[in-house]
């Protein structure tokens, strides 16, 4: 099947349009899982009081809510996300300050009259079709000699969360993603994200690597919190399965999840998060 961006691109918008209250809720407000680099991300960066920062792809505000505490009041900061729900979520959050603004637009697409000191995204690289295109729109954004910080997930293996039913479902259901898609761990090694970014002619790169842990409570846990908050198009497809074969697909999640639980039954899952900062 041929891959369309368009298409993918409005795919992903309705989905993030639905799960983005979620989202914030159990990941994202709470600095939970993955989201205890968000002030990683904004240290790799060196924020000064007075900077002009662009959030990237910014969803409900975290790392934009986490800039603003540093860029005092002469600064500003800008988030930008194709997600007109999550910019809802994250103006009602941050609440209204004359030095924050957010705007609905693509990252392949963004142009500013002014350039900024400063350019973050967490955990979007990997979602954008073409990221050379949204990395080169970043660096003419970006003054000269200006910082970027770019976060995204680690490698399939190194983030059993995600891998352990997605690995399992695809067995299942095998255009649970839409084939072609955007791997979500294809920036996912040092040596993957670094050639992308250096590609896209940012100097000076950087990458730390960082593992944090987050726990789903038991298997039940993990597997009815799953269900429960996916997307509706995943949802539909699951359904889908008769009986006997979403049995045997909760059965092989099981199984995968066995070397990260603990004798009490609790799942400890490693994330392992990468991040990058570098110079224009």
């Amino acid at each position: 099947m041929k891959f369309i961006p368009s298409e993918y691109k409005q795919r992903n918008i309705k989905i993030w349009n639905e799960v983005a209250p979620r989202y914030h809720k159990r990941w994202a407000s709470v600095n939970k899982g993955p989201f205890q680099s968000t002030k990683k991300l904004v240290e790799s960066v060196n924020i000064n009081k007075d900077d002009a920062v662009l959030d990237v792809a910014c969803g409900t505000g975290v790392v934009t809510n986490e800039i603003q505490k540093k860029i005092g009041k002469s600064g500003y900061v800008v988030g930008v996300d194709t997600s007109t729900t999550a910019i809802k979520i994250a103006k009602k959050w941050i609440g209204k300050k004359d030095n924050v603004d957010f705007i609905n637009t693509d990252a392949e697409k963004f142009s500013f009259s002014k350039k900024f000191d400063i350019i973050t995204c967490q955990y979007a690289l990997f979602f954008f079709p073409n990221a050379q295109k949204a990395l080169k729109n970043m660096k003419n954004s970006l003054k000269k000699s200006g910082n970027i910080g770019i976060s995204v997930h680690g490698s399939n293996d190194n983030v059993p969360y995600f891998s352990s039913i997605i690995d399992s479902v695809t067995k299942y259901i095998p255009d649970y993603i839409p084939p072609n898609s955007p791997n979500f761990d294809r920036f996912g090694t040092k040596s993957a994200l670094k050639k992308e970014v250096s590609k896209a002619g940012f100097s000076k790169i950087k990458i730390a690597e960082f593992i944090f842990h987050y726990s789903p409570g038991n298997f039940e846990d993990y597997w009815k919190t799953y269900l429960k908050y996916i997307a509706k198009p995943l949802k539909e497809k699951l359904n889908e399965l008769n009986y006997s074969k979403r049995k045997e697909l909760k059965q092989a999640t099981k199984e995968k999840t066995s070397r990260y639980t603990k004798k009490n039954g609790e799942i400890l899952f490693p994330w392992q998060v990468l991040i990058l900062s570098a110079k224009n």
